[in-house]
This record gives structure tokens, C-alpha cells and sequence, in this order.
């Protein structure tokens, strides 16, 4: 099942990243010409000669130099030493192609502990089209079942080739695809691509999005 997310008929960037944040509260947008100021219980109305006021800058993150070990869902940097690095529109054009193996790397949640006899339905997942989602595969160390799972699934869904396309995502802002791009380039695939915006930027260009479910992981499978 494709599903295809509904969004506004303005044009939007990719790279608007607040855009894609959830947010809290009811945000109110005043027109770049005028503004109601409340000061003091008085209402004066104030006529802004210069437009919009500049957007405050994106935080600049440097690449580590190893993995990132925890607070996962954080700003990332704009490079992976050894791999290619892609937008919305990049990832559109590998995905139109039909080269390219597309891996969510999305953790799962764990289950949370619940009364005897409570029902739990897992939050669906979409995801791109295509897509093998091999989850938990982003966590700055592995134990050796994951890491032998991991390269065992990187080399299955190549057939073996190095050379081939991989697209590696999660949300935005999101270090599970950053950490697991890295260990695809150091176990020496050459043509790993990171897609920074993941669902979230695929899904706010209202591009199409399938449900998915996990690939079994080790621990489901008595490996």
C-alpha cells in the first residue's frame, strides 16, 4: 500500500528544516508589512519598513571523528567523509533510476512494560517505496550479533557488490543514518548515500510513502 501524504500547494525548500519539526503550540504568522505589538495593554501598530526579519541561522555541526554514541535525534552535519551526501530531489532522481537499494535504518521502540493482557500495536511505519528497513543498525556501537547482521544484510541486498547505490535514511535530524552510511563506507561499500532529510523531507515534497514492517532482527530469530 502506497500512501501519499497531503501537504499545501505553496512551494516549499527542502532544506526548510523547521518546517518538517514538529511543533508545539498554535504558532500565529503576521504579515511581513505590519505587526500588533501589546505593550502594556495598549495596542500600537507598527509599520515595518525592511520586510521579514532575517531567519535565524541552522547550528553548524562538524563531522566526529567517530560515532555518535547517544542523543540520536539532534542536528547532523552536512557531510560523511567517504560517502555522497543528497537531498530530497537527489534521492527522488536515485529513486526514479531503480538502481539504488534504499535502507531505513529507523529504530524500533522498545515495548514498553504493560499489564497481563494489554493489547500493544506498534506505531506503523512509512517509509520510501522499495525500501529494507533494518532497524537498531544506527546505535554508535553494535553488539557483535547487529554488527554481523548488519554486514550480512548490506552484502545480501547488494549481491555482493560494493560498487552498488545505497540510500541510507531515517528522519531528519537524525544520527541512526549518519552512524550507519559510516559503518557501510568502512566496511568498504564505495557508493553509499546519505539522505539527511529522510521520511521527513520525502514526505513534506509529498512524494509517496508505503507501509513497512522491520526486517527480524537477530534477537527475533535466535541468530
Amino acid at each position: 500500500m502506497v500512501f501519499r501524504c497531503s501537504t499545501s500547494a505553496t512551494s516549499r525548500s527542502p532544506t526548510d528544516r523547521s518546517a518538517m519539526r514538529p511543533s508545539f503550540g498554535r504558532a500565529v504568522r503576521l504579515r511581513p508589512t505590519s505587526a500588533i505589538v501589546i505593550v502594556g495593554g495598549l495596542a500600537l501598530a507598527l509599520v515595518l519598513a525592511g520586510g521579514q526579519a532575517p531567519a535565524a541561522a541552522e547550528p553548524v555541526v562538524s563531522e566526529p571523528s567517530d560515532y555518535r554514541l547517544d542523543n540520536y535525534r539532534a542536528p547532523v552535519p552536512a557531510t560523511l567523509a567517504g560517502a555522497r551526501v543528497v537531498d530530497t530531489a537527489g534521492a527522488k532522481a536515485l529513486f526514479d533510476a531503480g538502481r539504488a537499494v534504499f535502507i531505513d535504518v529507523l529504530p524500533v521502540p522498545p515495548k514498553p512494560k504493560l499489564p497481563p493482557g494489554t493489547i500493544y500495536r506498534q506505531k506503523p511505519r512509512f517509509d520510501i517505496p522499495g525500501s529494507v528497513w533494518l532497524p537498531d543498525v544506527g546505535y554508535g556501537r553494535l553488539n557483535a550479533s547487529m554488527d554481523g547482521w548488519f554486514r550480512d544484510s548490506l552484502a545480501r541486498l547488494t549481491a555482493g557488490d560494493r560498487a552498488r547505490d545505497i540510500v541510507i535514511y531515517c528522519l531528519a535530524d537524525c544520527w541512526m543514518s549518519w552512524n550507519a552510511a559510516r559503518r557501510a563506507v568502512a566496511w568498504g561499500y564505495t557508493s553509499v548515500i546519505w539522505y539527511p532529510e529522510g521520511t521527513d523531507g520525502w514526505a513534506f515534497e509529498d512524494l509517496p510513502l508505503e507501509r513497512r514492517d522491520p526486517e527480524p532482527r537477530p534477537e527475533e530469530t535466535g541468530g
